[in-house]
């Protein structure tokens, strides 16, 4: 009977180094466009802590929740937020039907081609243009204009389709985590539905795992159709404490991993690095002013302060996208 249990015992060791080896082979060619260093074997780690059932951190597939944020940590942010761009083309597009635009500000100045005093003119410019672009119309319409919209507009900077502005690391590392049975979301202070309509194609990330900001809407019925028409007023701001509020809302479990770049993600790498067990929760830090832009605390776009400062602290893993990543688009 001893010896029984001995094989046994043997081969409960045996099977442990296998299946140990078996991961760190499979992950040789995970996150090809990673640098070899502290933020990929973190990742690897962490996947390989959470995946492996005789882990005592072991999490069932169906808790294995992964949340992003999106602007500046899976795109580009910077001149300008794209949605912002956007929404700047749409005036000179509903120019014609709003003849009182020529007049009245922030509009005329948009119109006369000076964006920055449009954006400067008032706290309320930015809120004014994003509504007037962005509502007014259903949202399977306003879906098709995105789709339209991104399939040939171009970055004022790289005039590389804004498509192509998402960070090749960060897409690798969502399909690294799907690969491993991971659920991945986007929270973002972005619209919903804008972020909805390139999601899939983009990110690989389907509609109904994206959490945005949202316009408040109507059910009414036009011409015999009924329509969900959005109204030019915010119905949910999702940023800071808010994307804790949404993650809870929209979700109801709490995540395992979270990604972001700015202040108002803190929350967020917060709220899911206070949770039991295995947990992580990475900042991209933009310090490559040559294939990108470098930019942290003195940034009015990705604004990350506390962050730095802090990360060390509270166990947050700093993304130098400099020294971390071998391409960045």
């Amino acid at each position: 009977m001893k010896r029984v249990y001995l094989f046994i015992n043997l081969f409960m060791v045996c099977m442990f180094f296998v299946s140990v080896s078996y991961s760190k082979t499979s992950d040789l060619k995970a996150l090809p466009s990673w640098e070899e260093g502290e933020s990929k074997q973190a990742i690897i780690s962490f996947v390989n802590t959470v995946t492996y059932k005789p882990s005592p951190d072991y999490v069932n597939p169906e808790d294995r929740i992964a949340v992003f944020d999106n602007d500046g940590t899976l795109w580009a942010e910077q001149p300008l937020y794209s949605q912002l761009l956007f929404a700047i083309e749409r005036i000179y597009v509903l120019a014609a039907q709003n003849p009182q635009w020529k007049t009245a500000q922030p509009f005329a100045k948009i119109l006369s081609g000076d964006v920055k005093g449009a954006l400067s003119h008032s706290e309320a410019s930015v809120t004014d243009i994003v509504m007037a672009a962005n509502t007014g119309m259903s949202d399977q319409v306003y879906t098709a204009i995105v789709q339209e919209w991104i399939s040939r507009a171009k970055h004022p900077v790289t005039q590389m389709l804004f498509s192509q502005m998402a960070y090749q690391p960060m897409i690798e590392l969502i399909g690294y985590l799907h690969q491993h049975d991971f659920k991945v979301f986007i929270v973002s202070g972005g619209g919903s539905q804008f972020i909805r309509a390139f999601s899939e194609k983009v990110y690989g990330i389907p509609v109904e795992r994206v959490i945005g900001s949202t316009m408040k809407r109507t059910y009414e019925n036009i011409d015999g159709k009924n329509v969900i028409t959005r109204q030019p007023e915010m119905e949910f701001y999702n940023n800071n404490e808010n994307k804790v509020i949404a993650i809870n809302s929209y979700i109801g479990k709490r995540p395992i991993a979270a990604f972001g770049n700015s202040y108002g993600d803190l929350p967020m790498l917060e709220y899911i690095k206070s949770g039991s067990g295995e947990t992580l929760s990475m900042i991209i830090h933009h310090t490559d002013d040559k294939r990108e832009w470098a930019y942290d605390k003195k940034s009015k776009i990705g604004h990350l302060n506390k962050g730095l400062d802090q990360a060390t602290e509270k166990g947050w893993h700093v993304v130098d996208m400099k020294t971390d990543w071998k391409t960045v688009f």
